[in-house]
């Protein structure tokens, strides 16, 4: 199989241009005989959504949630990236370009990357437009703060809650094609499987949540905006909700799953607190720009810090190490997250970890509360103190913050080219549920730029491209191919529901989350990889023979939502684990212990890693093959990455 990306030729600058130009097209007149379907109402799916809509599709769109609003994307907090340059403070178009091929180690497509920091600027109008209230300055203008990886000021925000704003920016826009009859919203239904026929996609078959009913929908493209699939750790920052299955029914249709060993740890999250946790709260970033990053010198202050004998306000400076600031002054406690997250693993493995656990670090505001005085503060982050109040019971403005890495996004995702197209003709990945933008490491708020830049700015274009050669009339649903897809997913529902063993899925989905952390979390070595895909074969085979799914098909069981979810991820983890295993390079969110300098620091092997790894599915308990895109850099010097 020949990996094309279809990056057009020319110089980066007028790449996006020249593609626009150059992209076949269907005259309005034509778009409403083409029917779309859209999966997922997060950024990305609610804007493709409602930017087909306004361009004269048929669209259908779905969400397992009982509201588009409830996407997770509502749950992103600190901003989203733009290469406005407001501060005046040096920024652009390549250097935001610059920074991300940098950030996320050199493991992305130049052509991809530069696009997105050249559509970025449109993204901030396009939300004013529609009314985000995004922070602004005393004369008016918006604002911009500092995060990770950057020494620039781009980032656009809300307080603490710019995804959710965002996220209702785009909602309006998504009900306003409702309300027109351009969209048909299809709530708490799941998609369970991609139907193809003649090697093209040309449908879905969904799960009605409440009812169990399941439901063929054909279309000539479908979009799949599905987010991430960081919960196959079963503690994540993700909603419980959030899963692969969308993506994965379709990997095993044929569409390549690319990098899926590329998993990010978040260095800001509220520390686990005991095993009757399902979920773990992340803290923004851009809390770095005011908080410093502390642990104390020795372990014998550790050690009554944790057992209470010690208050951290009463440690002095002098007995405080500021690590970060120490070893990256450039950068300093606005480090990349993967280098932040391995910093936070490091001090607390010497045993200077902090809280009852002795896995945290602090994050305090004294300096800057002392500075600015506690108002400016709280309108900058005064919800996200309240919650971390309400999580943790203690005051953030008296006492500082304890954070630690937890797992939060994945860079990894479904291979798409250029037009965002997966190896299956006529289906489509947006936003997180693509590999394409963001290499072995994702820059802080950049997340929510890439699913708007995606729904809002690309798609929109690039799917007219194939639509535009096919002919008007569409496979019915009531085709075999749907037929099929229906009676093969009713099947594995059954199976699921007639094992009746002893185990709970959420026992197995913790079995995995735990393996998965301990060998492929925030560092990785040969030895126990190895040892993890043993045990995950083990664990998967005793899934399909033990596992307890109560209640039946024809009525609201999340036992047995939960159940498919799971089974996917125990095929995915061990994907994650073969990923891992094959590259033998740190870079980024991916550690190898066996690859790495004497400072502790990720190093790369270009010669041999330069490549986007592509994941092909070769069939039930069959070693996946790999494909491999190579990746070529003509606008940025190949460096070990330092924030030094």
């Amino acid at each position: 199989m020949k990996l094309d990306s279809k990056i057009p030729e020319g110089p980066l600058a007028e790449k996006w241009s020249k593609h626009k130009f150059n992209v076949k097209l269907v005259n309005p007149a034509n778009k409403r005989k083409y029917d779309v379907i859209v999966v997922g109402t997060g950024l990305a799916g609610a804007s493709a959504a409602a930017s087909f809509g306004e361009l004269g599709y048929n669209v259908k769109a779905f969400c397992f949630q009982d509201s588009p609003r409830r996407a997770h994307s509502i749950a992103a907090q600190g901003g989203i990236n733009a290469a406005k340059n407001y501060q005046n403070d040096g920024d652009s178009i390549f250097r935001l370009f610059y920074d991300t091929i940098k950030g996320g180690d050199y493991r992305s497509r130049e052509g991809n990357v530069y696009r997105l920091a050249e559509v970025s600027v449109d993204i901030i109008d396009q939300c004013v437009a529609q009314g985000v209230p995004f922070a602004r300055e005393y004369g008016g203008l918006l604002a911009n703060r500092s995060f990770g990886g950057a020494q620039v000021s781009r980032t656009f925000y809300a307080r603490g809650q710019t995804g959710q704003q965002l996220l209702l920016g785009a909602y309006s826009a998504l009900s306003r094609q409702v309300a027109n009859g351009k969209v048909q919203l299809h709530s708490r239904e799941e998609m369970v499987d991609l139907v193809m026929k003649d090697g093209k996609a040309c449908g879905i078959v969904t799960r009605n949540l409440i009812t169990g009913k399941v439901e063929s929908h054909s279309a000539h493209a479908v979009v799949l905006a599905t987010g991430g699939y960081g919960n196959v750790f079963f503690l994540s920052t993700n909603a419980m909700g959030s899963n692969v299955t969308a993506a994965w029914r379709a990997h095993k249709k044929g569409a390549l799953f690319a990098n899926p060993c590329f998993t990010q740890i978040h260095p800001t999250c509220i520390p686990v607190s005991g095993d009757h946790q399902s979920k773990l709260t992340l803290m923004s970033e851009s809390l770095r720009n005011d908080g410093r990053v502390w642990v104390p010198k020795t372990k014998e202050d550790a050690e009554k810090i944790r057992k209470g004998e010690l208050k951290p306000t009463d440690l002095p400076e002098d007995k405080r190490d500021y690590y970060l600031e120490i070893k990256y002054p450039s950068f300093g406690n606005l480090v990349p997250r993967d280098v932040a997250s391995r910093n936070a693993k490091y001090v607390c493995d010497e045993g200077r970890g902090v809280a009852k656990t002795g896995l945290a670090v602090y994050l305090d505001f004294a300096d800057a509360i002392k500075r600015d005085g506690r108002k400016v503060i709280e309108g900058k982050y005064g919800n996200l103190f309240d919650m971390y109040q309400q999580i943790t019971g203690d005051d953030p403005y008296e006492t500082p913050m304890m954070i630690y890495p937890a797992v939060h996004y994945t860079m990894g995702g479904l291979w798409v080219d250029y037009n965002l197209m997966t190896s299956i003709p006529g289906l489509y990945a947006i936003g997180e549920a693509n590999f394409s933008d963001h290499g072995a490491n994702r820059l802080g708020a950049s997340a929510l730029m890439q699913g708007l830049a995606d729904g809002y700015f690309v798609i929109p274009y690039t799917i007219g491209d194939y639509l535009a050669t096919l002919p008007y009339e569409k496979v019915s649903s009531d085709d075999d191919v749907f037929k099929k897809a229906e009676a093969e997913t009713k099947d594995k529902i059954d199976k699921l529901l007639s094992i009746k063993g002893e185990k709970t899925v959420d026992d197995f989905h913790k079995a995995l989350g735990h393996i998965m952390w301990e060998y492929c979390g925030m560092s990785r070595n040969g030895e126990g990889l190895k040892k993890a895909k043993q045990e995950i074969q083990t664990l998967k085979k005793e899934f399909w023979q033990n596992v307890k799914v109560i209640g039946g098909n024809d009525e609201l069981n999340q036992s047995l939502e939960k159940a498919n979810r799971v089974a996917d991820f125990l095929e995915l983890g061990e994907l994650m684990i073969d990923d891992a295993l094959d590259r033998t390079e740190s870079c980024g969110g991916h550690f190898r212990e066996e690859s790495q300098t004497e400072e502790g620091e990720a190093k790369r092997k270009d010669d041999e890693f330069s490549y986007v790894s592509a994941w092909e599915y070769k069939g039930e308990n069959t070693q996946e093959e790999l494909h491999k895109e190579d990746l070529i850099f003509e606008n940025v010097k190949l460096t070990q990455r330092s924030y030094k």
